[in-house]
């Protein structure tokens, strides 16, 4: 097959089933709105897959489609409603008079569109995303926001959101910061499977393949705790490269403690290294 025939996508088809996005919504009405409108959107499905084909296919990077968004969406909520818990207002409330309900929208859709510009390239990303977003929101939004005021300033903060999450971005909202975190706390190594397995043995990847699980915690001291479970020490690589330059600067600093350990004895991950 020549270089440029089409070529199988790797992971999810868009001839499969589709994707279930489950989030959990309580009782946020608007949130169940919202997320029914991502059910039934075939286009930013497709757009997840195309994304993903990008990532994988062609750049050989770690996943970036349906799971991870998927992953990311959940993490994010969970992280502020630990905080809201905890007293934390999200910027919503203080800034704009929103409720904690219309926080948890933000949080969700900007996971859930932050890498969508990546179904057109790699390089800058985030802006792109910010292009397609901004087209699909008023569908996603409108089913919960009739009124066009509070539809407004909900998308305004997701797409802030959207483009905060890039290396440099500056997080003016905890909403913001919370995906930029979670974003990066979605490290375990089955997002690492592909590349590795391709042979691509460098810091990154054994890194990355030697995160075993990750759990958000209520903290004790600090409203959140980031428990990281290590097949192999390797891994402080990828928790002090990416989650600390995720976590630093993002506004949620004061609010999170990352705690890191080695499962036992630890399991060889590179026995062979030649270059």
């Amino acid at each position: 097959m020549s270089p440029n025939q089409a070529q199988p996508p790797t992971g999810l088809s868009i001839t499969e089933s589709r994707f279930r996005v489950h989030v959990p919504t309580r009782h946020n009405q608007r949130l169940q709105q919202v997320m029914a409108a991502v059910e039934a959107d075939a286009e930013l499905y497709a757009l997840w897959v195309a994304q993903n084909v990008n990532a994988v296919t062609r750049l050989g990077m770690s996943d970036h489609g349906p799971v991870h968004v998927h992953l990311v969406a959940n993490l994010a909520l969970h992280l502020l409603r630990l905080l809201v818990k905890r007293g934390v207002q999200p910027s919503a409330v203080l800034h704009h008079g929103l409720a904690p309900d219309d926080a948890e929208v933000i949080v969700t859709l900007a996971a859930l569109l932050h890498d969508v510009g990546m179904s057109i390239h790699r390089i800058n990303h985030e802006e792109y995303s910010l292009i397609i977003a901004d087209r699909k929101l008023p569908g996603l939004l409108a089913p919960a926001y009739p009124e066009p005021d509070r539809r407004a300033l909900v998308q305004s903060d997701i797409l802030h959101a959207i483009i905060s999450h890039r290396k440099g971005g500056k997080p003016l909202t905890l909403e913001a910061g919370i995906v930029r975190v979670a974003d990066a706390l979605d490290m375990a190594k089955g997002r690492s499977r592909i590349p590795f397995e391709r042979g691509e043995v460098n810091i990154h990847s054994v890194s990355a393949m030697a995160i075993e699980d990750v759990k958000i915690e209520e903290g004790e001291d600090k409203p959140i705790r980031v428990h990281i479970w290590l097949r192999n020490s390797a891994g402080i690589f990828q928790v002090d490269s990416l989650l600390k330059e995720k976590l630093r600067g993002s506004g949620i600093e004061p609010y999170v403690e990352v705690l890191a350990e080695t499962l036992g004895q630890e399991e060889p991950l590179v026995r062979t290294f030649r270059f």
